[in-house]
């Protein structure tokens, strides 16, 4: 985190014996917020430790067994269509998470943070705060590669039928022959995927605030690992010898926003920790919760492609 940091930030960090704070940590205490002390400083550092440990090691984020498979590209037809299947499941059913997180905030500033991912999600397009952000063609066709900014603020964003993160998915499921009927009904998941949706909606959509910040920087840790890059490497090794190419739209996007999204909840946290009694074991006991439903998710998918792998059809 120091490469965030001023030179002033990084010579009181130094000073105080605080490094591994975030710059937004470092101002508050240089300015002597209400809530903020070095001791208090040193104390989520411990903390911080606690999660790198405990948390932050946990299979589904350091061996994930799928996925490390996924990107080597040796999956056929039936597997691409499996995955996107259930991939699709929980992209719909996040939303039911996404809006319980968003109606059981418990302030009016982490209201409008879970609105942001909720429109964005249903196809609000970011309006860009900076002139430079890349915008994401979200359909891989140029004429409408202006659509999305990964990066900015619904506030004043442009709806589209078509930036919606499911319709993206939807077409690569459309490339792989599948129809509408076929995607995204809780109908079409696995236990495992079932499992998975039902513990986002119990653990990051849960009315007590704690447990959604810890299943909320639990899921963010996990979506900022890399995973998203082994399946885009996965896809891409697809595409090399695939009749008909996949749009990646899907993935790339997300790979590109979530870095940014980990960073923000890890600042969130600090916050959290600096300004609320935090319980520091049930708060890594529920990140664990969480991850054990993410886990659920990929032995569901490696257990179904390991019963299918025989089938070695292409396109």
């Amino acid at each position: 985190m120091s490469q965030s940091l001023s030179g002033e930030q990084q010579y009181f960090a130094s000073q105080h014996h605080i490094v591994g704070l975030s710059g937004a940590s470092i101002r508050a205490l240089m300015e002597q917020r209400l809530g903020y002390s070095i001791d208090r400083a040193q104390q989520f550092l411990d903390f911080q430790q606690s999660i790198n440990r405990d948390l932050l090691r946990h299979p589904v984020i350091s061996a994930n067994t799928y996925t490390a498979w996924f990107a080597k590209g040796g999956f056929n037809g039936r597997q691409a269509r499996e995955f996107v299947v259930q991939f699709s499941v929980f992209s719909n059913l996040f939303l039911i998470a996404q809006l319980k997180k968003t109606i059981n905030a418990d302030t009016l500033e982490g209201m409008r943070a879970s609105k942001e991912i909720l429109a964005n999600e249903i196809g609000v397009v970011f309006k860009a705060l900076d002139a430079r952000s890349s915008p994401v063609d979200v359909t891989g066709e140029s004429p409408e590669a202006d659509l999305l900014a990964a990066e900015g603020t619904v506030e004043g964003g442009t709806f589209h039928f078509r930036a919606a993160h499911f319709e993206w998915l939807l077409r690569m499921a459309s490339a792989l022959d599948l129809t509408f009927s076929q995607v995204g009904k809780r109908h079409h998941g696995l236990a495992a995927t079932l499992f998975f949706c039902d513990e986002l909606a119990r653990l990051y959509g849960s009315e007590d605030y704690m447990t959604s910040q810890a299943a909320s920087y639990a899921v963010e840790n996990w979506a900022a690992a890399g995973f998203w890059e082994q399946l885009i490497s996965g896809f891409t090794a697809y595409n090399s010898q695939a009749a008909k190419k996949l749009p990646l739209a899907f993935f790339t996007y997300h790979a590109k926003i979530e870095a940014q999204h980990a960073a923000h909840t890890q600042e969130e946290l600090e916050e959290l920790y600096f300004t609320r009694d935090i319980d520091e074991v049930r708060f890594i006991d529920c990140g664990r919760e969480m991850l054990n439903g993410v886990e659920a998710f990929w032995q569901g998918l490696d257990t179904q492609r390991k019963m299918d792998g025989s089938d070695d059809v292409r396109g």
